[in-house]
């Protein structure tokens, strides 16, 4: 009996494999993008869960003061008043441009927020900086200098305008007057710092630049150790100097750093408040010339028992802090950025 052998299979042809490889991609390009709305939303469910517990902390300590505080806007509020809280609607933003007993301060406050922010931000920025480059050098004890160069970060503002109201006390035991008067052999006399109005508002901001430049200091420093060193090695090899690689390298490098450290410093120095009011109270720093407008804001509120202009003052500084902040935004965008 004669056994037949089963035949094999020939093997596939060009157009066979061509037609399997064909249906492999799309079945696998088909498994991909049915697992990719499955990956997204794990991602936005982490990072959601990531983000929850500064997003309820900016809810609450942040959103829910500010809603409040536009609600009491509308309202005649008096602290410690017997009398129950009136609606005012309008008449107290209208009141804040057009009454000169609460216009005028109120212009004079935001007009030295605004030379302090226009001193300040490319003070700081710059200086913060020339600090980073300096300190991101692989030295001994490097650590040590960056340290000392954060440490007035640490100490509390407070703390801060208290040294400094030593610093620049208006009698001879003034550490700036002695200073300045043992380096003129005595022909320098005791110098009002604070008290003068041409040097009141100086004060300050050198004040706040040497407390704050540490941070920013930090955050540019940050940077820099991510631009890789390749390009500073390549530069050299094209001969060129320090300052084409700072201009061509460096700033490059650290463009989104930067405009993160100016935004930030430009916000921060309009919230400035507790070293005016420490050297107000306590140092006899000029008060008109050094008035901010969250100065006023609380002086308003719990000197004057005043809560409802309090609220117009913070509610109206809000916004103008908001529109300037998204312009300067707009202004230092990258090109290339949507």
């Amino acid at each position: 009996m004669t056994s037949v052998e089963p035949a094999h299979a020939a093997p596939p042809g060009p157009e066979q494999a061509s037609s399997v490889t064909s249906v492999t991609s799309v079945t696998s390009a088909r498994s991909t993008r049915s697992a990719r709305p499955g990956r997204k939303n794990r991602d936005w469910l982490h990072g959601l869960l990531m983000s929850a517990p500064a997003a309820v902390g900016l809810i609450v300590f942040v959103g829910v003061p500010f809603g409040y505080a536009v609600v009491l806007s509308f309202y005649n509020v008096r602290l410690g008043s017997p009398l129950e809280p009136s609606f005012f609607g309008l008449e107290q933003y209208r009141r804040l441009f057009t009454d000169p007993d609460l216009s005028g301060p109120f212009l004079r406050a935001l007009l030295n927020n605004l030379t302090f922010a226009v001193f300040v931000v490319p003070v700081q920025t710059a200086l913060a900086l020339a600090l980073a480059i300096l300190l991101n050098r692989k030295l001994k004890a490097i650590g040590l200098f960056r340290s000392l160069f954060f440490m007035p970060v640490v100490f509390p503002m407070a703390l801060v305008a208290v040294i400094w109201r030593l610093i620049l006390a208006r009698s001879d035991q003034g550490m700036l007057n002695s200073a300045l008067d043992a380096v003129s052999f005595g022909n320098w006399g005791a110098f009002d710092w604070l008290g003068d109005s041409a040097t009141a508002m100086a004060s300050i901001v050198v004040l706040s630049i040497w407390q704050g430049v540490g941070f920013q200091m930090v955050i540019l420093l940050a940077g820099l150790q991510q631009i890789p060193g390749e390009l500073y090695e390549a530069a050299e090899l094209d001969r060129a100097s320090r300052w084409q690689q700072f201009r061509h390298v460096t700033l490059p490098g650290i463009h989104s750093t930067l405009v993160f450290v100016a935004m930030l410093t430009s916000v921060l120095s309009f919230r400035v408040f507790d070293q005016v009011y420490v050297l107000v109270r306590g140092g006899g720093l000029d008060e008109d010339a050094t008035r901010t407008v969250m100065y006023q804001a609380v002086t308003t509120a719990f000197d004057q028992n005043n809560i409802g202009q309090a609220s117009a003052i913070t509610v109206v500084f809000f916004l103008i802090v908001v529109v300037l902040t998204l312009i300067q935004r707009r202004v230092v965008r990258p090109g290339n950025e949507d």
